[in-house]
């Protein structure tokens, strides 16, 4: 009877401990999934979904100067700056809680200021999870030399 108890109790950890990595695993792909997302919608100029998923009180670091949502999404809207194509060379990611950082090492094309310019940055994003759905308190570029590695 000891046995079938042990092996039992067993089980149940196993059993646990896969819910939780299978949860967990899940959480990560769709911050990953709506880091990825975000930066097709800023390359369409796509505002609506773009102000859905900005916390209202969400803060932008560039090269050029900082500033809040309603700039962003006016810079994104006017093509001011528009976000061509990021892409993405490695990802790194970390929850905690209701938050979830992520570090992007990209490559962007941007038509900035009359012409196409790339550069290599890791993008800092930082999500909160707020009721059911996730939303982005920063973004923030920083500039690195392409063998820059984002650290696991």
């Amino acid at each position: 009877m000891k046995i079938v108890k042990k092996q039992l109790f067993i089980l149940t950890l196993i059993i646990l401990s896969a819910t939780y990595s299978f949860a967990q695993s899940s959480t990560e792909q769709e911050i990953k999934k709506l880091s990825m997302d975000k930066w097709q919608w800023m390359a369409d100029k796509d505002v609506a979904k773009l102000e859905k998923l900005f916390d209202d009180k969400a803060k932008f670091v560039h090269m050029s100067g900082s500033w809040r949502k309603d700039r962003e999404l006016e810079i994104i809207e006017s093509g001011s700056i528009w976000y061509k194509n990021a892409d993405v060379h490695d990802t790194a990611l970390e929850i905690s809680g209701n938050t979830a950082v992520v570090w992007n090492r990209i490559t962007l094309t941007a038509f900035v200021r009359g012409s196409d310019v790339t550069t290599e940055f890791t993008v800092t994003e930082v999500y909160q999870k707020q009721k059911k759905e996730w939303k982005m308190l920063a973004l923030t570029f920083s500039s690195v030399r392409d063998t820059h590695e984002i650290e696991h």
